[in-house]
């Protein structure tokens, strides 16, 4: 795993010395620019969401690293353990909201519209080369041709297959291409007695198929479901579910994709790379790889769910603010990051340093990066996304044609709009 694997080491020997360093921040000031003397230490809240135990102790770790790098500023890590969005909301209109704040790339729409962050262009220099970052996760976080957020990490979908299955079937290799796709099912429908494709029924996991014809999903804030591009690109999975050939985890009883795929109940799934630390914990007799997802039309498509850090536009300690963000998102704050192994490098070069692109397991979510749909688009998303699932289920259970369901859903998510 090259240095993916050794860079959680590195994360995991910062206790020691970044416990250390946060104890002593405060005693070796330096002249901050925002108050004046060199003894006064700027203190800055930083508020996210919660993880697990050994998620939450590293990205400490390496707040405390931070401190100890710049000892002027003193960082109050904010845990919001459940409701994140309703409290951060809560806190802007009371006037009370952190300095700097996680914001998912699929509530970032409305925030930016609102003005209460802060623009980010004026604070970047050439040396913090913006450009290193994959385009797609930068882009979800700029309006009207505005910076408000530099992704911090971000997690796409690639392809999982099952190599035991694929070598009953007679089958080398994954699919390369969309009608590989449906052959290969059909191939390990018939060899396995399993579904030779697995299909979560979700728009945060279809978008990018839904799109793949050059339709659109949204339109000036609307659903554009009944677009005909975007039933001629969903139509294929209807039809493998019907031949069934493709399935859905509830079909054999899954909470979820990775684990129908961990029981072997089909041989091929899209799924996130946080499905490959459940398969090595929960499966680890499982014989598994993974692939990019197969082109449509010659063209590669996966999802990516991404965050950034925010800067309160009302925060009086803006200076101190973007020093915490320029660092975290810098190459030596994201490699500590990244290198902990919970989410993909939003930055080209540490993906690189981290040797992912050439990674056998890891390498097509890195890849994915930057092509990947983010999932993000305008801010009625939430109640385009409850529409569609609704409706597309039911045409993906065979209850409607899928012209009819998306239809539906259209008028019923713009009606909502426009209430």
């Amino acid at each position: 795993m090259k240095k993916w694997m050794r860079s959680i080491g590195l994360t995991s020997v910062l206790v020691a010395g970044s416990l250390l360093a946060a104890c002593s921040s405060g005693d070796s000031g330096t002249d901050n620019g925002e108050n004046g003397s060199a003894d006064d230490v700027v203190e800055i809240t930083l508020s996210g969401w919660g993880s697990s135990p050994a998620e939450q102790r590293i990205f400490e770790d390496i707040i405390a690293t931070f401190e100890e790098n710049h000892p002027h500023i003193s960082v109050n890590v904010d845990i919001v353990a459940d409701q994140y969005m309703d409290v951060l909301r809560t806190r802007l209109i009371g006037g009370n909201a952190a300095d700097v704040f996680f914001l998912e790339a699929f509530e970032a729409p409305a925030l930016m519209e609102t003005g209460v962050l802060e623009p980010l262009d004026d604070y970047i220099t050439d040396e913090f080369n913006v450009n290193d970052f994959e385009a797609p996760l930068i882009d979800a976080f700029t309006q009207n041709g505005t910076l408000y957020g530099l992704p911090k990490d971000t997690s796409t979908l690639a392809l999982f297959y099952n190599e035991d299955m694929f070598e009953e079937a007679g089958l080398e290799g994954p699919p390369e291409t969309w009608e590989e796709l449906e052959d290969y099912a059909e191939i390990l429908t018939e060899s396995t007695g399993q579904y030779g494709f697995g299909v979560v029924a979700d728009l945060a996991r279809l978008m990018f198929i839904a799109e793949a014809k050059g339709g659109s999903v949204t339109q000036d804030n609307l659903a554009s479901f009944s677009d005909p591009k975007v039933v001629e690109a969903l139509q294929p999975l209807i039809e493998m579910k019907q031949s069934e050939i493709a399935g859905a985890p509830s079909d054999v009883g899954a909470d979820w994709g990775g684990e129908m795929f961990g029981q072997g109940r089909t041989a091929m799934m899209f799924e996130g790379n946080w499905t490959i630390s459940f398969l090595e914990e929960t499966f680890p007799n499982l014989n598994w790889n993974t692939a990019e997802i197969p082109t449509i039309d010659g063209v590669n498509g996966s999802m990516a769910y991404t965050v950034a850090y925010v800067m309160n536009k009302d925060s009086e300690k803006k200076e101190a603010a973007w020093e915490l963000i320029s660092w975290l998102t810098g190459p030596e704050g994201m490699e500590l990051w990244a290198g902990a192994g919970f989410a993909f490098p939003t930055r080209t070069s540490v993906s690189d340093e981290l040797g992912l692109f050439d990674d056998e397991i890891r390498g097509p979510f890195a890849k994915a990066t930057g092509y990947a749909t983010v999932w993000a688009d305008d801010t009625n998303l939430p109640i385009i996304y409850n529409n569609f699932n609704n409706e597309f289920l039911s045409a993906f259970l065979g209850q409607r044609p899928l012209d009819e369901a998306l239809e539906e859903a259209e008028s019923v998510a713009n009606r909502e709009i426009e209430d």
